[in-house]
């Protein structure tokens, strides 16, 4: 399993894909995803040791920095991040159902894993920014206690920040509630 995730997020598609390779090149990393998202960003996620990982990510930011948003190494990511991000989660809603959502795609990736790491829930899908005007969202389950628990922490570490938009807690979610 994948131990640290790099992240960078460009405002311009051209520079982020080229960010991108630089990264690959830059280091022994694995590419998790690379795509455009909303409006007319560029976002990329990589994987590997965390000194090849963070090296990678300083030349992709240094590429140039004026176009570069964000960017985050994270060490010892929850190991139910990357399937969440790749919408791979095995995990279906059983429980309580919580929903971070966040001003941009970085912000929403560090959420979920803060709240994974927080208490005992499962994440079920970290979407990222297409169509959403640039925002990100968490989703993820599990007793009502925990859920709370998850929201909060995570709610809380990031407020000095600004980047929460709102979360929800829904304690006992509909059958046919879909997203």
């Amino acid at each position: 399993m994948k131990q640290v995730l790099g992240f960078i997020e460009y405002r311009s598609i051209a520079k982020g894909l080229e960010a991108t390779d630089v990264m690959l090149k830059g280091g022994k990393v694995e590419l998790i995803q690379a795509t455009v998202m909303c409006p007319g960003k560029f976002v990329a996620l990589i994987s590997g040791d965390i000194s090849a990982v963070k090296e990678s990510v300083e030349k992709g930011v240094n590429l140039d920095p004026a176009l570069a948003i964000s960017s985050f190494v994270l060490p010892n990511i929850h190991p139910e991040v990357i399937p969440a991000l790749s919408a791979t989660s095995s995990a279906e809603v059983t429980g309580s159902l919580g929903i971070i959502e966040t001003v941009d795609a970085t912000s929403g990736v560090v959420a979920g894993d803060m709240a994974a790491k927080a208490a005992n829930v499962h994440l079920i899908e970290i979407r990222l920014a297409r169509g959403m005007g640039g925002k990100a969202f968490v989703y993820l389950c599990g007793e009502l206690s925990a859920v709370k628990v998850a929201v909060k922490t995570a709610c809380d570490k990031l407020a000095d920040e600004g980047v929460v938009l709102a979360s929800s807690i829904i304690a006992s979610p509909h059958p046919k509630l879909t997203f």
